[in-house]
């Protein structure tokens, strides 16, 4: 959209190619803009801003109206529906029968209402903190335990390794290995090795791999 002052700069700048010779055609071209618009912003004998921004438009016939809208939300929080997105949402309900506007209309909708992500099971991202970090600069200040399945001959019965390592040395300070998984054998295992290591729990940074 060319705003009124550069509209009549244009114009001018054609005008003045076409007194120096140049064909109007040329002149558009050079100015990139057609000789059907140059003749438009000149048919009234002045040069007038863009009505396009302050024209009437009328409301499209097959508008929703603010209760339809509104039942569109309803459904979708439906707990039928809270978890599904409008692509399953408007098939299902059409082979029920029912049907209340397309899916783009359903898509546009949830944006609109900031439900577009996130309804039903598919909650908003919650901001998780930086676990606090620690560096060894010594023996038996910090420890790394895991639990790894270790296969067995029988197809998916495994036994478990529990493992703590030392941080700084990488020296294994202990390992068990059980049945099963409990709190249990781990607190176990690790009271072991503090009594080996001849230290206190006290003095000690325990972490998992994968855990806290």
């Amino acid at each position: 959209m060319i705003n009124a002052p550069d509209r009549r700069r244009t114009v001018e700048l054609i005008e003045e190619a076409m007194d120096a010779g140049a064909s109007p055609k040329k002149a558009c071209e050079v100015l990139e803009i057609s000789p059907r618009t140059y003749k438009r912003w000149t048919q009234e004998g002045e040069v007038k801003a863009d009505g396009r921004p302050n024209a009437e438009r009328p409301e499209p016939a097959n508008k929703l109206t603010p209760d339809e809208r509104q039942q569109v939300l309803d459904i979708c929080n439906e707990a039928t529906w809270q978890s599904l997105p409008p692509s399953q949402i408007v098939p299902a309900l059409a082979d029920e029968g029912v049907y209340i506007a397309s899916e783009s209309s359903f898509y546009r909708i949830l944006k609109e209402a900031g439900q577009l992500h996130h309804r039903g099971r598919a909650q908003a991202p919650k901001k998780v903190s930086k676990p606090k970090s620690y560096k060894a600069t010594a023996p038996n200040q910090v420890w790394s335990w895991d639990i790894t399945f270790l296969a067995t001959t029988i197809v998916g019965i495994f036994f478990r390794l529990y493992l703590i390592m030392d941080i700084y040395s990488r020296k294994i300070v202990g390992w068990e290995i059980h049945e099963n998984e409990t709190a249990d054998h781990a607190a176990l295992l690790i009271r072991k090795a503090c009594l080996a290591e001849g230290i206190s729990m006290q003095e000690l940074v325990l972490h998992s791999d994968n855990g806290s």
